[in-house]
């Protein structure tokens, strides 16, 4: 009898959270190099197996990412230093709720999580990033009176893919 490959099962937000945490520790040891890019978002992939994906990633003043979605995926994400901006969005919810995030602070998400992420300082903040099962699809929303317009999906296993270009209708 063949036995039939098994997926891993994907961390649990807990699990999520103590691994961010554990790295955004090793990277204030300077165990990792970060850059900076004012042009992009530096970012590195420092892990990568069938069961997570791990992201390094710098912010220079007023860079962020869009409101999204992780495509299915769960993750959590710790500050290493400076501050980045949260808006997260919350069903029903006319706008968005914003939260700062400081050195040391922890954010869990479940499959569903939609939000945006900015830093808004002088500082250059630097984050780490998890997903599980690891990054393939991301979704990019508006939000239309109380809900969400998807403006598009991208197959990808980067958390910096960006959204496509919407073309004009002629």
């Amino acid at each position: 009898m063949t036995a039939r490959p098994t997926t891993p099962s994907p961390l649990s937000l807990a699990e999520l959270a103590a691994l961010t945490s554990t790295v955004a520790e090793d990277v204030r040891a300077g165990l990792y190099e970060v850059d900076a890019d004012e042009e992009s978002r530096w970012h590195v992939r420092i892990r990568c197996d069938d069961q997570v994906d791990v992201w390094l990633i710098s912010w220079t003043t007023d860079q962020g990412t869009q409101l999204h979605d992780h495509g299915g995926s769960s993750g959590s994400f710790t500050v290493v230093s400076g501050e980045l901006s949260e808006a997260v969005w919350t069903p029903g919810a006319e706008v968005l709720a914003e939260t700062v995030r400081r050195s040391g602070d922890a954010v869990l998400f479940g499959e569903h999580y939609v939000h945006d992420v900015r830093n808004l300082r002088a500082e250059t903040a630097v984050s780490v990033h998890a997903y599980s099962p690891p990054l393939s699809l991301m979704n990019y929303y508006d939000v239309d009176g109380h809900q969400l317009t998807r403006l598009a999906s991208v197959w990808t296993d980067d958390p910096e893919a960006e959204m496509p270009s919407l073309r004009e209708a002629s």
